[in-house]
């Protein structure tokens, strides 16, 4: 496929997810505060992707984003808590639609019986992509990076539902790179997200009703103030 006709195919995809998520009530909009205390006009919470038929939905995403991005990976783990339905479903769906690799996810507390530790499913090996909901400071991408290596495999990409676009805090303060740019950047971890803050602003302008183009004009604004510079 040439790149022309994949960027064409991963901008409908994410127009695709932004509408899907804002049906399903994910994505809401209105006045919310964020961990790093900024007053956000919208909140993607994957928490309410709380049905067999929205997570199959959401797993349909991630699987066709994946695909799409070229990234090439051995198996998926998911993070504890919200990685573990994530990876098993994402799983799932790449096998159906013919990418079939094992999966694995960690426990927050060690098991001392049965088969014991913190990792359930398939041993953790190769180049392996950790799935998540949306990355906030690049803490639990280190976490995972941790308990990937010290099992003996290569962390090598994470995906996300949604990535915010925006600086990320350290000590309080904002710094000039977002939560993505950091993981990719520093930690050398490729991020395939399904769709971006600036998705969401496109989605909006092309809304029809008055309520869609104030949500525009807020979110548009707090982007100016808190996003980052893509060629960070």
């Amino acid at each position: 496929m040439d790149s022309g006709k994949q960027a064409g195919e991963q901008a409908r995809l994410a127009q695709d997810f932004v509408q899907f998520a804002v049906e399903a009530g994910v994505l809401r909009f209105g006045e919310f505060k964020t961990k790093a205390g900024r007053l956000s006009p919208y909140f993607f919470n994957a928490g309410l992707f709380d049905d067999g038929g929205k997570l199959g939905r959401l797993a349909e995403f991630y699987a066709k984003a994946l695909l799409a991005s070229g990234i090439e990976f051995d198996m998926v783990f998911g993070p504890a808590y919200k990685g573990i339905p994530l990876a098993a479903t994402v799983a799932v769906e790449l096998a159906r639609q013919g990418r079939n690799v094992p999966f694995a996810y960690n426990r927050k507390e060690a098991k001392d019986h049965g088969e014991g530790g913190t990792l359930v499913g398939a041993p953790l090996k190769g180049r392996v992509l950790v799935i998540d909901d949306v990355m906030s400071a690049g803490t639990a991408a280190r976490e995972s990076i941790a308990i990937i290596q010290a099992a003996g495999a290569t962390p090598h990409a994470v995906a996300i539902a949604l990535d915010r676009q925006e600086k990320a805090t350290e000590n309080g303060q904002d710094v000039d790179h977002s939560a993505v740019q950091y993981v990719r950047n520093q930690l050398g971890l490729q991020v395939c997200a399904i769709a971006r803050l600036e998705d969401l602003l496109q989605y909006l302008s092309h809304a029809a009703g008055s309520e869609m183009q104030a949500h525009h004009e807020r979110v548009l604004a707090y982007r100016q103030r808190y996003g980052v510079n893509e060629k960070v």
